[in-house]
């Protein structure tokens, strides 16, 4: 049986990271609007990589253009400013919008489809003019048509009270849009000592999350940084298969000497959750981490290095020769594990827990305190 150590687990893991990030579905979203909205300050306040460039003054669009980076699952077509006033410009800008949807739709590819259209409007306009209502109107008879789902978002929303009653403005006009989303991108400061706070954003990332396809849902979660919840609710989802399939090999009772067999899965539900939460990690953070939760005498937690632990902890089996893994432990193991490396990770994306404190003595003992938590909950208690 192979046996495993931290720092051979922790290469395995940062393989298995790149090649799940390589097999994330590419999301698609097409932002529109007029010149001056903020779509630049939404698109890198929402997302994890800054893919807009933000000014002020011309337009920065020239043309429908695709933003993207090398290696980063999402790209964001944005569109030129949207000047209604020129009626010949926006049909053209219409008519390309229409071409782009339906090229995406047709290429049979999920990876290709455009999967979601933002139409901003600035809160602080008060209004929506009648010739970009019918510019919406076309918009969404295209977009319904090709089953993408269309969210107007208010930007710029200083005031909460302005952007409900624009809301209502537009709500009268009785738009097939999924969502109006009230948003104020970046924090706002009115003078030295009065600063609006930025909100809308986890709302606009749920609502997202809720719309676009099953298939890149993950990929959503992992690109986005408005939602620790969303992060969250898809790595327990990738514990739960793990726990699941970790209860399935330990069907037929593992030997505590073999049970380096569970590795590769505990391995993989690691890389999906690192992948999740998108949070850059090197080999020596994750020995410290592996090492913290699992022991440092060289296999995981599944192996022989913490046997006489486990013995302890589980009822029963310091009276079997040997000691064995039953289904009900290999899940206990796997979701422990799973757990507190959540844990971690959330606290990591937070700020709450930066990576270069997991190597301290203290991160050390705070990231074994959250195992042995989240261990001895999983497992049943010994009987008195």
């Amino acid at each position: 049986m192979e046996e495993f150590s931290t720092a051979s687990m922790a290469e395995e893991i940062i393989k298995a990271v790149k090649k799940e990030y390589s097999s994330l579905n590419r999301l698609n979203v097409l932002i529109l609007g007029k010149t001056g909205v903020g779509k630049s300050t939404l698109i890198n306040s929402l997302f994890s990589e800054n893919l807009a460039a933000t000014g002020t003054g011309k337009p920065i669009t020239a043309n429908i253009r695709p933003l993207s980076k090398p290696g980063f699952p999402l790209t964001i077509y944005d569109t030129p400013g949207l000047e209604l006033g020129g009626e010949h410009s926006a049909e053209n800008l219409l008519n390309d919008v229409k071409k782009l949807v339906h090229k995406g739709i047709f290429s049979g590819s999920v990876s290709e489809a455009i999967h979601c259209v933002w139409y901003c409007i600035a809160t602080p306009s008060h209004r929506i003019e009648p010739t970009e209502i019918a510019f919406l109107k076309e918009l969404l008879t295209a977009a319904v048509t090709c089953s993408v789902p269309v969210i107007i978002i208010l930007t710029q929303s200083y005031s909460a009270k302005d952007a409900r009653a624009l809301e209502e403005v537009i709500r009268r006009e009785n738009l097939p849009v999924e969502k109006i989303v009230p948003v104020l991108a970046a924090d706002y400061e009115f003078d030295a000592d009065m600063i609006k706070r930025s909100y809308g954003l986890e709302e606009l990332a749920e609502v997202m999350y809720s719309l676009i396809p099953t298939a890149l849902q993950n990929t959503f979660a992992a690109v986005q940084k408005a939602s620790i919840d969303i992060k969250k609710r898809e790595a327990q989802a990738v514990v739960a298969n793990a726990a699941k399939a970790a209860a399935v090999t330990g069907a037929v009772p593992i030997p505590f000497s073999d049970a380096a067999i569970l590795v590769p899965e505990q391995i993989a539900m690691l890389a999906k959750i690192t992948t999740v939460f998108g949070v850059p990690i090197q080999k020596g953070t994750l020995m410290a981490i592996l090492s913290s939760m699992i022991g440092t005498t060289g296999t995981t937690a599944a192996g022989r290095s913490i046997v006489s632990a486990l013995l302890k902890l589980i009822p029963g089996a310091g009276s079997i020769a040997g000691g064995v893994i039953s289904a009900a432990t290999a899940s206990a193991l796997t979701a422990a594990l799973g757990e507190a490396y959540i844990v971690v990770m959330v606290r990591a994306a937070t700020g709450e827990f930066p990576l270069s404190r997991l190597s301290s003595a203290e991160g050390r003992r705070e990231m074994a305190a959250i195992f042995k938590e989240k261990l001895t909950a999983r497992l049943p208690r010994k009987k008195a």
